[in-house]
């Protein structure tokens, strides 16, 4: 199974995954730091998460294999 992780030490919080796939993304009120809000994105979602993945920044997100 695939699952979105962000490591928000390295977030800039400049809201670009947010506005690439906003039913995955959103950004904490008080820093403006990327939250995940769906670590397992529909099956419609993963071309927009793609790309949020691939034009953040920072490396700040990315796309894990687990086993659960």
């Amino acid at each position: 199974m695939k699952k979105v992780v962000a490591d928000t030490t390295k977030c800039l919080g400049n809201g670009l995954c947010v506005m690439t796939a906003p039913r995955v993304f959103t950004q904490n009120e008080d820093d403006g730091l990327v939250q995940v809000i769906r670590p397992v994105p529909e099956a419609g979602d993963w071309e927009a998460v793609e790309r949020a993945v691939n034009s953040c920044p920072s490396g700040t997100l990315c796309i894990v294999e687990t086993d659960a």
